[in-house]
């Protein structure tokens, strides 16, 4: 289920009573959900509207995804994953093509339409360590509880 169909905007209804059910499941049945934002999953959409992860407007919108799921889901997820596998992932989308969205320049682009493998790992590899820096930052912003062992009088 999506949570944002078109990568953006607000989030699908349907998708957040899903994940909500879901999780509200696993609890009942005595299992602690771990939770991966991003398992090689981008929104067609934004592939389409400006390249996914070879553009650094993915970091804000990947922030954005991550902020919502922090906020309809951490009350009861308490362990979260950014990327799953970011190193294979930059590397068989972006240097050899064999996983989504499959981009590559080997042997003159005999195995991929489009694609430059000498420089778009490094582009997608480093917007996902933006990625993750910001998600991290926003959580610790705005969403991670603080344990106090002392309160001040």
């Amino acid at each position: 289920m999506i949570l944002f169909p078109d990568g953006t905007g607000k989030p699908n209804e349907e998708g957040l009573s899903y994940y909500n059910s879901l999780i509200d499941v696993l609890l009942e049945k005595g299992i602690q959900p771990y939770v991966t934002l991003f398992h090689w999953d981008l929104p067609q959409a934004l592939e389409d509207k400006y390249g996914g992860w070879l553009n650094s407007q993915i970091v804000e919108d990947f922030v954005h995804y991550a902020s919502t799921c922090f906020k309809e889901f951490g009350d009861r997820v308490k362990h979260w994953i950014t990327v799953n596998e970011p190193h294979n992932f930059a590397i068989d989308g972006y240097d050899f093509g064999i996983q989504a969205p499959g981009r590559c320049s080997i042997i003159s682009h005999l195995f991929c339409k489009e694609g430059t493998s000498s420089t778009e790992p490094y582009i997608v590899a480093h917007n996902i360590l933006l990625a993750h820096a910001g998600v991290f930052h926003a959580y610790k912003q705005h969403f991670k509880v603080i344990h106090c062992k002392h309160i001040l009088k």
